[in-house]
C-alpha cells in the first residue's frame, strides 16, 4: 500500500489531520509525519488524538527561524495541509486581508511549498476569502500558490458541507495543488451525500462523554431562550423588553439563535460574547462543547485538552472531520486514477 506522508501548518486540535488518517483507498492511505500550530491546548489535543513523529508547538515564524539554524529536523514528508488563519478575511469583523496580522500568514505555506515540492496540498480559509479586498487577495493567494515549486495544477473550492453529510452550514474555500509534472488535475467531489439534521447529529451522547459540560447561562439568558423559537434568534423572535438587547446598528442574525432540529446547524464558531454560543431548541441553554465537535463530525473517543473556552476555540476553528475524509480520499483517488462523482467544473 502507498502511504503519503503528511506535514501541516495551523493544524488546530486537528479535525484535518483526523480526516486524513481516516482517509483510506485499497492501495493507499496517509500517515502523519508533523505538525505546527502555536496555542499550546490544540497541539496537546492533536498530540493526544493523532499519532503523529513531531508536532512543533510555536509561532510559524519562530518554527521557520529554528530550522533554518537547523535546531529542527523535519520528518520526512511529502504533501502538505494547512489551514491558515482565517480571522482577516472573515465576513465577520473587519475584513483586513493582508493589511491585518493574520492575512499574510498564508506565505508561510507557500515558502514551504517552495522548499520541499510535496506531490500535493491542501490549503483551507472561509468562504469570505473570496472576496476580501475586493477579491485582490484570493487571486494573489492562487497565484503564488500555482507557481510556488516548480507549479501546481490548482483547483479551488467553495465547499457547502451541509450538502456533503456534515450537520452543519459550514462554508470554506479549499485549495487542492498537485505538482504539474504529474499531469493530474484534482475534482471537486459531487455532493450527493444525506442532509443530516442537528436533531439526528446530537442524539444519543453518552452522558459521561469528555467534553459535555453544560454551559451555566444567567436567569435572563434562560428567560430571554423562553421567547426564541427554534431556528429563530433574538433579532427576530417577540421578546418582552426587558429582555431584548440593546444593541445598534447590525443584527447578527446569530445572536441566541436556536438550532432548528430539522436542517443542519448553523455555522459553528470558536470566539464571540453573549449570544453566539449556539442554542438548544428544545432546552433553555447553549450546546455543550461535545455537542458542538458533533456538529463538527469529531467522534466522541476524540477528547479535547484545555479549559471549556479553550475547547471551543478549537472546535470552532477546525474543519469537519467528515468534510476533510472526503477531500483527501478524493484526492488518494485521484492519484490512483480511480474514477469518482466530481463536479464538471470550479465554483467559488
Amino acid at each position: 500500500m502507498s502511504r503519503f506522508k503528511l506535514a501541516e501548518f495551523f493544524c488546530g486540535p486537528g479535525g484535518m489531520g483526523y480526516g486524513a488518517g481516516l482517509s483510506k483507498t485499497k492501495n493507499s492511505s496517509i500517515e502523519h509525519a508533523w505538525a505546527t500550530d502555536y496555542h499550546e491546548d490544540s497541539c496537546n489535543t492533536y498530540k493526544r488524538n493523532i499519532k503523529t513523529k513531531s508536532i512543533f508547538c510555536e509561532k510559524i515564524e519562530n518554527f521557520f527561524k529554528r530550522v533554518d539554524k537547523k535546531e529542527i529536523s523535519l520528518p520526512e514528508f511529502d504533501c502538505f495541509a494547512y489551514g491558515f488563519p482565517c480571522n482577516d478575511f472573515s465576513n465577520v469583523g473587519e475584513h483586513l486581508g493582508f493589511k491585518g496580522k493574520f492575512g499574510p500568514l498564508y506565505s508561510y505555506g507557500v515558502e514551504l511549498i517552495n522548499r520541499y515540492h510535496p506531490k500535493w496540498f491542501v490549503a483551507e480559509n472561509v468562504g469570505g476569502i473570496s472576496s476580501s479586498n475586493e477579491g485582490k487577495a484570493f487571486k494573489k493567494i492562487i497565484n503564488d500558490l500555482e507557481k510556488a515549486g516548480k507549479g501546481y495544477n490548482l483547483t479551488a473550492h467553495k465547499y457547502k458541507f451541509e450538502e456533503y453529510g456534515i450537520p452543519q452550514a459550514r462554508h470554506r474555500i479549499i485549495i487542492v495543488g498537485i505538482k504539474k509534472e504529474l499531469n493530474l488535475i484534482f475534482k471537486v467531489p459531487k455532493p450527493n451525500y444525506k442532509i443530516i439534521t442537528a436533531k439526528e447529529a446530537l442524539s444519543n451522547i453518552p452522558k459521561n462523554a469528555y467534553n459535555n459540560e453544560l454551559t451555566k447561562n444567567s436567569k435572563q439568558v434562560i428567560e430571554r431562550l423562553k421567547y426564541i423559537k427554534p431556528g429563530k434568534s433574538a433579532f427576530n423572535s417577540e421578546i418582552p423588553k426587558h429582555l431584548q438587547l440593546n444593541v445598534k446598528g447590525a443584527r447578527i442574525s446569530q445572536i441566541y439563535k436556536r438550532l432548528d432540529p430539522d436542517k443542519p446547524s448553523y455555522t459553528v464558531t470558536g470566539s464571540g460574547g453573549g449570544g453566539t454560543h449556539v442554542y438548544h431548541w428544545k432546552e433553555n441553554r447553549a450546546l455543550t462543547n461535545r455537542e458542538r465537535a458533533r456538529l463538527q463530525t469529531f467522534p466522541d473517543t476524540f477528547i479535547f485538552e484545555g479549559s471549556k473556552e479553550s475547547v471551543r476555540r478549537q472546535i470552532g476553528m477546525a474543519v469537519p472531520v467528515k468534510g476533510a475524509k472526503i477531500i483527501f480520499e478524493s484526492i488518494l483517488k485521484t492519484f490512483e486514477r480511480i474514477e469518482y462523482p466530481s463536479l464538471n467544473k470550479n465554483v467559488y
